[in-house]
This record gives C-alpha cells, sequence and structure tokens, in this order.
C-alpha cells in the first residue's frame, strides 16, 4: 500500500527516492521495478507502480545526469496527419514564427506530428525529460493524449485548448470576431442568402469561426444558410461545396473557414459554370499564400500566423526561465478585400 503522496507542480521532476518514500520500500527496489527486474515480491511491485503513478514519475536518467536538469530542448507536438500537416501553409507559417524565436535562443525544437499518437510514442519521448517544454498545435477533443504532455512538462497551445483551464497558456487569434466580420463584409455587400463551409467542429477555431457566422446573421435579421464541414482541407473543402450546391437552394454567397477550403469550393465552383464573384462571392479565412495563387484571388480574413508561432515560443521560454507570462494571448483578424467578394 503507498504510504504517502505530494502533489507536484507541472514540470517539476520526482526523485526515485520520492517514491520509494511513498511506496514504503527502498530505492534499490524501485530501481528494480523501474528496470523490469523480477526479484521484486508481488506487493512491493504494486506499491512502487501506484507510488509512480501517483507522483508521475517518469524515469530520466540522461536529463538527471546534468547539473541543470535541463535538455535545451522544445517539442512541437501537432496531432494531425502528414498529408495534412504539409499540405496547409497555415503550419509552414506558424512553424517558421516557431522556429524563428527558438533559433535566437539556446533552445533546439523536435518536431511530433502525431496524429493520435497510438503507441504513446510522442508522449513518452516527451515525459521522459527528453525535453523541456512543449507547443501542441492543432488539437482536436480526441487528442486525449496532450493532456499526459502537459502534466509533465509546461506547455503553450496554439489556439484555444479543447478543454481550457485557468493554468493553460496559449496563443490565438480572435476567431469569433473574425467569422462575424467576414459574414457582415458579405452582408453589407446586400447579400442575404449566405452559406459557411467550416473546420472540423472538434477544434475550437472551426467553432469559434461558425460561432462569428451566426452572431453576423443573428444581428442582420437573417436565417443562416446551409452549413457544412470542410475539414480545412481542399477536398473537404469541394466536397462542401458540392453538398451546398446539391441542397437545391444556391446561397448568393459563401463564408469559407480556410483559404485551402476555399480553393477546393473555387475549383467545384468552376466546374459547375458558376461565376465567382458575380454569381456566389467567397470570403475566406487565414490570408496564406493559397489567397493569390487561385482565381479570382481570395477576399479573406488575415491571420498572422507567422507572429502567433513567435509569441508561443516566447511565452515557453519565458516559463522555462522562470517567468510569469499572461496565461492567454489573443492577436486580431483582418479583412483583406481582393475578387471573390
Amino acid at each position: 500500500m503507498v504510504s504517502d503522496t505530494r502533489s507536484h507542480t507541472i514540470g517539476e521532476v520526482v526523485t526515485i527516492e520520492e517514491v520509494a518514500a511513498a511506496a514504503g520500500v527502498s530505492r534499490s527496489t524501485v530501481s528494480r521495478v523501474v528496470n523490469g527486474s523480477t526479484a521484486v515480491s508481488p506487493t512491493a511491485l504494486e506499491s512502487v507502480k501506484r507510488a509512480i503513478a501517483d507522483l508521475n514519475y517518469v524515469p530520466n536518467r540522461a536529463a538527471r545526469s546534468l547539473a541543470s536538469r535541463q535538455t535545451h530542448a522544445i517539442a512541437l507536438v501537432v496531432p494531425e496527419d502528414t498529408t495534412r500537416f504539409f499540405g496547409d501553409p497555415f503550419f509552414a507559417a506558424i512553424v517558421s514564427g516557431i522556429n524563428a524565436r527558438i533559433s535566437r535562443s539556446d533552445y533546439v525544437l523536435n518536431l511530433f506530428i502525431a496524429s493520435d499518437d497510438p503507441g504513446d510514442k510522442t508522449t513518452s519521448y516527451v515525459r521522459s525529460g527528453s525535453v523541456d517544454g512543449a507547443i501542441i498545435v492543432s488539437h482536436h477533443t480526441s487528442d486525449l493524449f496532450i493532456d499526459k504532455i502537459a502534466a509533465a512538462v509546461p506547455v503553450v497551445y496554439g489556439g484555444r485548448p479543447v478543454r481550457e483551464r485557468e493554468r493553460d497558456y496559449y496563443v490565438d487569434v480572435d476567431n469569433v470576431r473574425g467569422g462575424r466580420e467576414a459574414t457582415d463584409f458579405l452582408i453589407e455587400r446586400g447579400h442575404r442568402s449566405i452559406a459557411t463551409i467550416t473546420g472540423p467542429l472538434t477544434m475550437p477555431a472551426g467553432i469559434d469561426r461558425l460561432q462569428g457566422y451566426h452572431q453576423a446573421m443573428a444581428a442582420a435579421g437573417l436565417e443562416p444558410g446551409p452549413v457544412e464541414d470542410g475539414n480545412f482541407t481542399a477536398d473537404g473543402g469541394a466536397a462542401a461545396m458540392s453538398r451546398i450546391l446539391e441542397s437545391g437552394t444556391r446561397p448568393e454567397a459563401v463564408v469559407i473557414a480556410s483559404d485551402l477550403m476555399a480553393r477546393g469550393a473555387l475549383a467545384v465552383l468552376a466546374r459547375a459554370g458558376i461565376r465567382v464573384p458575380d454569381d456566389i462571392a467567397i470570403v475566406g479565412f487565414d490570408d496564406s499564400p493559397v489567397a493569390t495563387s487561385v482565381s479570382p484571388q481570395l477576399t479573406t480574413m488575415r491571420q498572422p500566423s507567422f507572429a502567433q508561432g513567435e509569441k508561443m515560443a516566447e511565452i515557453l521560454l519565458e516559463l522555462l526561465a522562470g517567468g510569469k507570462p499572461r496565461h492567454v494571448t489573443v492577436l486580431d483578424t483582418e479583412l483583406v478585400v481582393r475578387g471573390s467578394a
């Protein structure tokens, strides 16, 4: 039976001596359990395992051999598949911002693309003491493994966390305001039938941009048009646009929650012989390079992705230095008017 436990702050290193004291056994017994030895009684084994779980103990031989107990490495964890990561310009901008700030420090950046971390490889690596902190970008409600990471090292989130807590640190853009302003722009242009293509509603960005759309429509006394999920991908945007056209009521305009989805939607409209903006006006979101690579070029909500990445890294470095940065930083979006609306 575990005799005693202590609470530890996030990132605090638990020693093998503390595990031994909590389990009521010797240090050598804990060491044998950690190293997989069978020369341990079932009672002692159970006590040690329970103490390890209660204290969140993670063996970290390499880091603990250093007087500073620091690795000077930071993990960038992206819970997405490689296709999405390498295909979406948003990630290129935000990673560039993170790297720009990290490169001016003594830290190195380790990238982990972990769509669901089924084998807990990323989680185990981070929790082993191989990094001092983590930045987590593009997380979903199903990404429960990130809670294990946040329990082991200081974490800064890119975007509002799915399960927001007072202790969390994150940098976001004002997605609600961005969705509202994009919709208001179309309303001011005289459009009344306005549909929207959202990002996944398992992600705060998708939820918040949809909320902004609904706020603007309600304030104008308008009924929402078709709402389709485009999964923040070009293929998803194309499929969502096809469903809107097949619904039987062609909208006058569409608010699309990312430029990448807008690119897919534009391709569907072009194949259908529907002119943009003459027949349907389109507003995107991001102002990524995609916005100026399509025809017509996208009217879109600009979000400062590079600056967001820099700020996330800045906050984590401040945390690792013992500072007390603001928990929440929200950056503004800006409407950029081009040819699609």
